[in-house]
């Protein structure tokens, strides 16, 4: 049976490969998906993918996540630092996390460095550039087998 992810990317990363490349890189967000369901299959685990500017889709598309979905991975943008609401749903679906930045968080801006998320999540993943995703979609599809086979013992 394979682990289903839900990578979801929040405001500001459909514009990733041409929005301040010098930090974020060159690299689309559509080849970061491509990627990923590509290692993915290697994984024994299925990507789904969901990009918004808004926190309210955000939202939703976690409660409807619940059940369905073993793992996410969330790239909330700027919303890290501001919603309690994407928190919250994170808690209220009971949904295994990993919480990833392309950027190193740490050292750049000092609002920046407050996360609502990262107490909550399995892992955090930051400065990585787009290889972060790779990480995390790797880290998850392992963390949700293991605890999968605990569950079983």
């Amino acid at each position: 049976m394979s682990r289903r992810i839900l990578i979801i990317n929040g405001p500001n990363l459909n514009l990733l490969g041409t929005r301040e490349p010098h930090i974020y890189g060159s690299t689309t967000l559509d080849d970061v998906i491509a990627l990923a369901k590509s290692q993915a299959k290697g994984l024994d685990a299925e990507i789904e993918a969901f990009q918004s500017n808004h926190e309210g889709a955000i939202v939703d598309r976690l409660h409807a996540a619940r059940g369905v979905v073993d793992v996410v991975v969330i790239n909330p943008g700027a919303y890290t630092h501001t919603s309690v609401a994407i928190r919250d749903a994170l808690l209220g679906v009971e949904i295994p996390f990993v919480e990833m930045h392309i950027s190193n968080v740490h050292a750049r801006e000092e609002f920046r460095k407050k996360s609502y998320l990262s107490d909550k999540a399995e892992a955090v993943i930051c400065g990585l550039g787009t290889f972060g995703y790779t990480a995390a979609v790797e880290f998850a599809a392992k963390h949700v087998k293991l605890k999968s086979k605990k569950a079983h013992l």
